[in-house]
């Protein structure tokens, strides 16, 4: 971790990226999630993130829908060139 804050998914504005920190959850759900791409390190691309629905993401070459639920079990922190 670099220090900078971490927020939930949900709370990234589209446009933004950044690098997931934690997954809050069960063995399931971090295995779920690997499986789609989301592992901890990663950086994820905000490209759509309404308030309601859910929220579209690029992750390496592609892209994923995630609902609201996990996104708030996901921990980031802004994405900055040294842990791109």
């Amino acid at each position: 971790m670099s220090g900078a804050p971490l927020m939930h998914l949900a709370m990234v504005s589209p446009g933004e990226t950044v690098r997931l920190v934690s997954v809050e959850g069960g063995l399931d759900v971090r295995k779920r999630l690997a499986d789609l791409g989301l592992n901890i390190g990663e950086s994820l691309s905000v490209i759509q993130s309404d308030s309601q629905g859910p929220m579209i993401l690029a992750v390496k070459e592609s892209r994923l829908a995630l609902g609201r639920g996990v996104a708030h079990k996901l921990l980031v922190e802004a994405a900055t060139p040294q842990n791109l």
